[in-house]
């Protein structure tokens, strides 16, 4: 069998649904923030076992759980609350745990944005992937803008088929916009580092698509007028007009959240470039 890690942090309106879609685990671990609403209760009376610890990134909370939750199973998935696994998702989770050997200790589980009750199969650019399953003894993060990346190579990683389900606007649009202010000042230093890491043309052409993912943005960190390259990438490149006006409203609100991404830049740069001014100038003074 499995184990599950859920993050949570206020989400009694998720969790619900997110814990039904994971019933068929008997070792849940819902890994709490701090929560003032109904969470713990929710999570308790499901049969969830709760650990509370102060979040300060998505590795670190999931680090904490593989080394501290001490599960019942070698293989262990992580969820956001959410998050949904579908049943064919399940059945091939399953499948690798109970496979007497596997060529991968960790897998990505491509994952479907579902907004205003429809899943954006082209504006959500899908599949995008994150590492969220393994074995207990190979799964670990580490920071990675707003998020995490796996602590594997590429040639370590196995890629699920099956999706998990996101509801990322389940709280709303102003949930998101507030969240995405804050995910901004991540992404902000990440997109300076990716300024920093040399162009290799060949992840553009390589046939994983993550690694094909993370070669675009570092390019991407490179280019002005990134907002309105966002909307056309997201809209006209991935076909979001297919998603209806969906992909039309997801779209313009990626515009906007890399506005929120170059607003930090030009202060992060405004504040170097400050700084930089003020040593040299107490140097001039001190010759």
């Amino acid at each position: 069998m499995i184990s599950v890690v859920v993050l949570t942090l206020n989400e009694a309106a998720n969790l619900p649904r997110c814990l039904a879609s994971i019933a068929w685990s008997d070792d849940v671990v819902v890994l709490d923030s701090g929560s003032t609403d109904a969470t713990v209760e929710i999570a308790q009376a499901r049969g969830a076992r709760v650990i509370t610890r102060p979040f300060d990134s998505f590795a670190g909370q999931r680090n904490h759980a593989m080394e501290h939750a001490q599960f019942k199973h070698s293989w262990v998935l992580h969820l956001d609350a959410d998050e949904v696994v579908t049943e064919v998702l399940r059945e091939e989770l399953l499948a690798i745990a109970c496979a007497a050997s596997t060529r991968f200790p960790v897998f990505r589980v491509p994952s479907r944005i579902i907004f205003m009750e429809q899943w954006l199969k082209h504006a959500g650019m899908y599949p995008a992937y994150q590492v969220r399953f393994g074995r207990a003894d190979a799964l670990r993060f580490i920071d990675h803008g707003h998020g995490q990346r796996e602590v594997q190579p590429p040639e370590q990683v196995g890629t699920l088929v099956h999706p998990l389900d996101h509801y990322n606007f389940s709280k709303g649009i102003n949930d998101w916009f507030a969240r995405h202010l804050r995910y901004a000042e991540h992404e902000a230093r990440q997109m300076l580092a990716e300024r920093a890491q040399p162009l290799r043309i060949g992840d553009m052409l390589s046939m994983d698509a993550t690694i094909r993912r993370r070669g675009l943005k570092r390019i991407a960190a490179r280019l002005p007028m990134r907002a309105t390259l966002r909307f056309l990438y997201s809209y006209v490149l991935r076909r979001g007009f297919l998603d209806g006006i969906a992909g039309l409203q997801y779209a313009r609100m990626l515009a906007i959240y890399q506005q929120f991404i170059d607003f930090n830049i030009q202060q992060s740069t405004a504040s170097r470039d400050h700084a930089g001014t003020d040593a040299s100038t107490r140097e001039t003074r001190n010759t």
